[in-house]
């Protein structure tokens, strides 16, 4: 079996958990004799592609004219924004959306219309617009290669697979890793939110990380349930000795904070928390680890309730530092509004340090050895993040107990799920 599959960002060039996703389930696939077809925007030659094909959009070149890229060159729609957008977080601001009707008309050299288009490969202030050009950069890979099914990740690509099936006919599987009400909450852009409907409508069958986010899909998009199929996330092992990633140089303990700094995170609530610890146990640094919108408030709120000499902002970590962060650690917080899933828990697990999640989380689905609280519930929390650093039975009993577990979650249990999802349309 081969698969044609969609995603906006691959190893090491990652800007949060779908990258991560996407690098574990084609390594999955490929362990059950299927091939795949990765096409990203761009591509910078560095990437883990193990026995993978990578596409790069940037090197396709496509003829406007031809007949078969007609009908879908005059839906395309031109869409500028306004201001940055950082990834997966719906842009705060739509200044302009221009529907083009004479797209033949065009003939600049960077056009829509373009023969090659070099993607940014970012998620920068023409983001819509890279994500409409990247359909129609779909439909060319399409027609020129040979496979079975096509597999798209998030909004970001559902445009992508939707052109890629009407130019084959071949049925298409899209994979929700997180939706605008997660991103968002009820403040949602409208058109990220039809574009993701339509994704999922257009789709024959749709995977979710989680039953929580399963679940949204059918109450707010309305998503016939027999197309929705849930397929948790997985971890990748150890490949390091962790004991030699980081070195300690503070004598207090240490409680992290790894994510988007953004509503989705609840990032509030973990600093709300950790006056609350400090106010018991001031032999405690807390770290945020992260970017996001809400990067400078909470910097603000660290110095107005006067524990900035027990925070520290690290800004946003990848690959290793990963990997020296977790290791350095002593408990890890996730106090999600929403999460779909949550892939960091698992990491901190796999590197020994006991894990506090929010309810509101899909991992918690999965996971019995983590605490779980109320993202909401800053005593719960708090007393949850003190019982761990202070009872070393409770700690260690977390630490043996979430490693075991976490080892038994793998990408190639995810990868034979996701294949039979395949088997079901095919």
């Amino acid at each position: 079996m081969k698969v044609l599959m969609f995603g906006w960002e691959f190893p090491p060039h990652i800007t949060g958990g779908l990258g991560t996703a996407c690098l574990g389930l084609t390594r999955g696939l490929l362990k059950h004799d299927t091939d795949v077809i990765f096409v990203v925007p761009k591509a910078y030659g560095d990437e883990e592609t193990g026995n993978m094909q990578l596409v790069n959009a940037s090197d396709i070149e496509v003829d406007f004219r031809h007949a078969l890229y007609g009908d879908l060159w005059k839906r395309v729609e031109y869409m500028e924004i306004g201001s940055n957008i950082i990834p997966y977080v719906s842009p705060e601001e739509f200044e302009r959306l221009n529907t083009i009707e004479e797209l033949k008309s065009q003939e600049t050299g960077n056009s829509v219309l373009s023969k090659r288009y070099t993607f940014s490969g970012k998620y920068g202030a023409n983001l819509l617009e890279e994500v409409s050009r990247y359909a129609l950069i779909a439909s060319a890979v399409a027609s020129k290669k040979e496979f079975d099914v096509i597999h798209a990740h998030d909004w970001l690509t559902y445009p992508a697979g939707i052109a890629a099936k009407k130019v084959s006919g071949k049925p298409l599987v899209v994979h929700i890793h997180a939706t605008e009400f997660d991103r968002t909450g009820e403040n949602v852009n409208t058109l990220i939110y039809e574009i993701e409907k339509q994704g999922m409508m257009e789709a024959d069958r749709v995977i979710a990380v989680s039953n929580l986010t399963r679940q949204i899909c059918i109450e707010k998009y309305g998503i016939p349930e027999d197309k929705l199929v849930t397929v948790h996330n997985a971890v990748e092992p150890v490949e390091k000795e962790l004991d030699r990633l980081g070195q300690r140089n503070v004598k207090e303990k240490v409680v992290t904070f790894m994510g988007r700094i953004t509503f989705q995170k609840g990032p509030e609530y973990f600093i709300e928390a950790a006056k609350k610890v400090l106010e018991r146990d001031p032999n405690v640094r807390f770290v945020m680890a992260g970017q996001g919108d809400m990067f400078n408030k909470m910097i603000k709120r660290v110095a107005r309730l006067k524990m900035a000499d027990k925070f520290h902002f690290t800004g946003f970590l990848k690959g290793e530092e990963v990997d020296r962060m977790l290791a350095i650690s002593d408990v890890f917080v996730m106090p999600s509004v929403s999460e779909p899933f949550g892939i960091v828990p698992l990491e901190a697990m796999r590197s020994n340090v006991p894990v506090v999640i929010s309810k509101q989380s899909g991992v918690s689905e999965i996971l019995k050895h983590a605490i779980k609280v109320d993202f909401w519930d800053v005593h719960a929390l708090a007393d949850a993040i003190y019982g761990l650093l202070n009872y070393p039975s409770v700690s260690t009993m977390f630490r043996k107990y979430g490693k075991e577990e976490v080892d038994s979650l793998k990408w190639e249990n995810a990868a034979e799920k996701v294949k039979q999802v395949y088997q079901s349309i095919l």
